[in-house]
């Protein structure tokens, strides 16, 4: 059998949603599964990875088979990959995200998106990032009793998006070094306000509580000096009309949220960002991941 897999990149955290918040982003992954003799990774797209098998996409793929108790079969991956790696756009992610797919899809289905899900959040330790890749949309994660939930909502008509990419990666396990063990009540307090904020902004299409919304007191401040020019830009966007602007994920990446034409004039900013060698992406929200063109079902029958 021959599966293919579509996977979008995501931004996760949008400021204050530490490890919980999640945005499905236009840029999509995909990969063919083939049987074959012999595990096989052939990788094309941003960036260089390695052609072994050592990868999130096997890992992912055989993980799925160790859930059910079975051995896992060889397999084949041919990829085409857009999406930036090491950035904080999900790529790992999406990797990891697309191998389960195709191992559940092998073993005829039987963890469908919600076990996926649960698979491949357990595997990295945290939903931001495969919430989205799977469901699509901004998804709202945690892990509550001994699991995790998540539920999606639609991103709402007219809101833009922009990516300022520097020609440098920060590793997401550098980029969590440097954040403190413990942190205020106060500043709990105001990233759980910002976080319920932007949940309300997305499902009441209220674009004025983003600016609110978006601001961190856990992750960001702590990594500025990781991040040159970053402070900076988020201030001169905000002030040329985006609604706001915050890390994706580890960064280095920037992410802003405002009207098409606003984003699009302030293309100087995002480019001082990003630098000579880096990119500016003006991409939509995505979708969810698909097999075979068919989103994978839900077995709670959740959107």
């Amino acid at each position: 059998m021959s599966v293919h897999v579509s996977v979008p990149a995501s931004s996760a955290n949008l400021g204050p949603g530490f490890d919980c918040l999640g945005l499905a982003v236009d840029l999509r992954l995909t990969v063919t599964a083939n049987p074959a003799d012999e595990d096989v990774f052939s990788y094309a797209g941003d960036g260089h990875v390695e052609d072994t098998p050592d990868n999130l996409m096997h890992t992912g793929f055989r993980a799925v088979f160790a859930a059910l108790g079975e051995r896992a079969p060889t397999v084949r991956f041919d990829v085409a990959n857009p999406i930036p790696l090491a950035r904080g756009l999900g790529s790992s992610s999406a990797a990891l995200v697309a191998g389960a797919l195709a191992g559940d899809a092998f073993a005829g289905g039987p963890l469908g998106r919600d076990g996926v899900f649960d698979l491949t959040a357990g595997i990295e330790g945290h939903p931001d990032n495969v919430a989205p890749a799977l469901f699509g949309g901004f998804t709202v994660s945690a892990w509550r009793a001994g699991r995790f939930v998540t539920r999606r909502l639609p991103w709402p008509d007219g809101w833009a998006l922009a990516f300022a990419v520097p020609n440098w990666p920060l590793s997401t396990e550098h980029a969590r070094s440097v954040l403190p063990a413990e942190v205020t009540r106060s500043d709990a307090v105001h990233n759980a306000a910002g976080t319920a904020l932007w949940a309300t902004a997305v499902a009441t299409a209220d674009p004025s509580l983003l600016g609110a919304a978006a601001d961190d007191r856990l992750h960001q401040p702590q990594r500025m000096p990781l991040l040159p020019g970053f402070e900076e830009a988020c201030h001169d966007l905000t002030s040329a009309g985006a609604w706001a602007a915050f890390l994706s994920g580890a960064g280095p990446t920037l992410a802003a949220v405002g009207p098409p034409g606003t984003l699009h004039a302030a293309e100087p900013i995002l480019r001082r960002y990003a630098g000579d060698d880096g990119r500016v992406l003006h991409v939509g929200c995505a979708d969810g991941a698909q097999v075979n063109g068919v989103t994978p079902v839900s077995a709670s029958g959740r959107p």
